[in-house]
């Protein structure tokens, strides 16, 4: 019975490893769920603050307000430093930092990024405009997906183009919901 109850116990890790990979959880994971990467990024260029615009909510950023990424490349490493109000611009803003490396060959598009070891997330640049001032980010199986700008205003019109090229990649644009960046943005018809 020993024998048997390690065997199991193997098969189980076996299997959660095993999906874990598949998930791409793991290092060195390059699915990108058939999600087109931007083809070349500079990551000179790239570095700075990125508000976010809208998201896909999910339980790490939902009801955030005034929202952005402070990305960086220390040491050839990226550090994805991102801050949120919860709720209103009156709260303490509360900050999460990910590590990470920028998978070779892929044109500096895609990382992989942790908050804590073992666990690895992917970060796919699906488009960046010529000026790097906008940029859509998106995840494998398109669960969760970003749209940033390097000011935290856009324009309709720009963001209406932005959700038209996420839904030539497969996204539903009615997913995402606008973040509110001004106070008067708070309650207001599309944003969170």
């Amino acid at each position: 019975m020993r024998g048997a109850a390690r065997r199991s116990i193997g098969r189980l890790f076996g299997l959660a490893a095993l999906l874990l990979v598949c998930a791409g959880a793991l290092p060195g994971c390059t699915n990108t769920g058939g999600l087109p990467l931007q083809t070349n990024v500079d990551l000179d260029r790239y570095s700075g603050r990125w508000y976010v615009i809208a998201n896909i909510p999910y339980f790490a950023e939902r009801g955030n307000v005034g929202s952005y990424f402070d990305v960086s490349f220390p040491d050839g490493k990226v550090r994805d430093i991102y801050v949120g109000r919860p709720g209103n611009f009156d709260a303490k803003p509360s900050e999460f930092t990910m590590h990470g490396y920028v998978v070779p060959d892929t044109g500096n598009a895609y990382w992989r990024e942790t908050p804590f070891w073992p666990l690895y997330l992917s970060y796919l640049i699906l488009y960046v405009d010529p000026e790097y001032k906008t940029a859509l980010v998106g995840y494998p199986g398109r669960g969760y997906g970003w749209v940033l700008s390097r000011s935290p205003d856009m324009d309709d019109a720009t963001y209406d183009g932005l959700l038209k090229r996420l839904a030539a990649m497969g996204y539903d644009p009615a997913l995402f919901k606008r973040v509110p960046q001004r106070p008067e943005d708070i309650g207001k018809p599309g944003y969170q």
